[in-house]
């Protein structure tokens, strides 16, 4: 495996980055503090071809692999982690369900508009009552006639108000019973469809986390993804590619947190020298490095997998789970670098640490990761 990145990579790091620093660090705190979701900027971002990284360029994408998309995140996280992670739940989940399972009409409705931002995507899964409990959903979907009517409710959905279109996967059969979901494309101001409670978070603030409520919503058969009963088999393969973007997302903060805690360290001088000529920092700082450089590695072999078309279920899960814990660990050691002023908004590092504890949750938890890998390995 050859990880050096490519000339391509390379050209696209630097544009990401280029955007990242001038597009959205000087708002960083301020969207922060209104939890306001800049849908403005994931326009532009469509422009640059960061919305549909993934999608071939029949469809209107960027026609880039992994590694690429890798980078993109990465950037983006290393200055806000709200802004990596629309991002990424745009590119993997909305449309990379479309682009996985939708017949050939769908795909040429939806990725265009997706992939050039002028649409943003939300995946409708998690429910209040069912986080890691899928299979026993109470979002249902009847058949009545030639369309289906949904009834119920989505939550911890990322753009669940101000997505455009939505991937929404319901309950079809009996509750826990194997093949009981399908999977179904509506749009917004469907009849039916509404945004409810926005969520109030701790961290990722900028990034909007919604309900999604369905009243009698009645949509096409033709909206329907593959077979009824294949929804939560399509949603696992998803989940596969969902992982790799939340262990690009915790790169991405823990690399931030660990430069900022580099230049401060070089920079802080206590009894006239520079804290990090202390053994208590430099080692927290050779930590980090190691503990980043590692989550890097495996993160780089899911991509490696995922470019290959291979099975991609353990490395992810790996990859998600260790990158999300370690980033959750970087940032906690760079508040505690920064000392009183990393527990000031004045400074990076409080962010940082707000919004690494989302990779140990979303889109499956440390917990369900070792679920997941534990079965890979067992078997």
């Amino acid at each position: 495996m050859n990880f050096q990145p490519s000339e391509l990579t390379q050209q696209i790091s630097h544009a990401a980055k280029d955007f990242a620093n001038q597009y959205i660090k000087p708002h960083v705190m301020e969207w922060d503090e209104s939890q306001e979701f800049p849908v403005h900027v994931f326009r532009e971002l469509g422009k640059l071809g960061m919305m549909g990284v993934l999608v071939p360029e029949e469809y209107g994408g960027a026609g880039m692999g992994y590694f690429e998309y890798k980078t993109v995140i990465e950037e983006i996280s290393k200055v806000c982690g709200s802004i990596g992670l629309s991002v990424a739940a745009h590119n993997s989940l909305c449309t990379g369900h479309i682009m996985t399972f939708a017949n050939e009409e769908l795909k040429k409705k939806y990725l265009p508009k997706l992939a050039s931002g002028e649409w943003i995507g939300a995946w409708g899964l998690t429910e209040p009552n069912t986080g890691s409990d899928a299979g026993n959903m109470k979002c249902t979907a009847t058949k009545n006639g030639n369309d289906w009517v949904i009834n119920g409710t989505k939550n911890w959905i990322t753009h669940g108000k101000s997505g455009d279109v939505a991937v929404v996967i319901c309950r079809t059969g009996e509750p826990r019973k194997s093949g009981n979901a399908t999977a179904f494309i509506v749009e917004k101001g469907t009849p039916g469809f509404s945004g409810g409670k926005k969520e109030n978070k701790l961290g990722m603030r900028a990034s909007e986390t919604a309900e999604m409520i369905f009243d009698n919503c009645r949509i096409p058969d033709a909206n329907r993804m593959g077979e009824v009963g294949d929804g939560f088999r399509q949603a696992l393969k998803v989940l596969d590619g969902g992982r790799i973007s939340i262990a690009c997302l915790a790169l991405g903060i823990a690399k931030g947190a660990y430069e900022a805690s580099l230049q401060y360290s070089k920079e802080r001088y206590q009894f006239d020298k520079p804290i990090s000529s202390f053994q208590g920092i430099s080692f927290k700082l050779a930590d980090m490095a190691t503990e980043i450089e590692a989550a890097e590695l495996l993160t780089l072999q899911a991509c490696d997998l995922k470019n290959r078309s291979e099975n991609v279920t353990k490395a992810a899960a790996m990859a998600k789970y260790y990158s999300g814990e370690v980033a959750v660990k970087v940032a906690n050691d760079a508040v505690q670098i920064f000392a009183g002023y990393g527990y000031t908004k004045d400074f990076p590092v409080e962010k940082y640490y707000r919004d690494a504890k989302l990779c140990t949750i979303g889109e499956g938890t440390s917990e369900i990761q070792k679920i997941v890998i534990s079965r890979e390995v067992l078997r």
